[in-house]
């Protein structure tokens, strides 16, 4: 069964994400990507999608700086985190459509950075499998909102 979000529970854009906030998110991607191992790119982007911040670990895999933000404009566009475009993806058949979305990557590993019940930007991640990116993005998130 597909989830939907009705216009009266839709996040509303907020101011864009300080540089600050966005420190502090990478240096906890990073550390959790460090942990496991996992040589990652990881982007953070602002409520207008605009890059703030974009860091190409050691040895991470050059076809991830692109998608890696993409990931957090995506997350930032639709207001959701991208595996929910995923999901769709793995239910097939009509949900296919998906993929003609335009400025839209239905991979996991994208969320949207939401403080005080807005959004103010998106992280994205990318190298390793979605799930593990996610991991990552997921832990950077948890060092702004605790």
């Amino acid at each position: 069964m597909t989830k939907t979000v009705s216009s009266s529970t839709m996040m509303h854009y907020g101011a864009p994400i300080s540089l600050e906030s966005a420190k502090t998110i990478m240096a906890a991607a990073e550390t959790e990507a460090d942990r496991e191992g996992w040589p990652l790119v990881i982007a953070i982007v602002d409520s207008g999608c605009n890059l703030v911040m974009l860091h190409r670990m050691n040895q991470a895999q050059l076809g991830s700086i692109m998608i890696a933000q993409q990931k957090a404009e995506t997350a930032v566009r639709f207001r959701r985190p991208t595996s929910v475009f995923q999901q769709l993806l793995d239910e097939g058949t009509a949900h296919l459509r998906t993929l003609a979305m335009p400025n839209g990557l239905p991979l996991e590993g994208g969320i949207p950075i939401v403080v005080e019940g807005v959004i103010v930007g998106g992280i994205g991640v990318s190298g390793v499998r979605s799930a593990q990116d996610s991991q990552v993005a997921r832990a950077g998130l948890a060092a702004l909102t605790g």
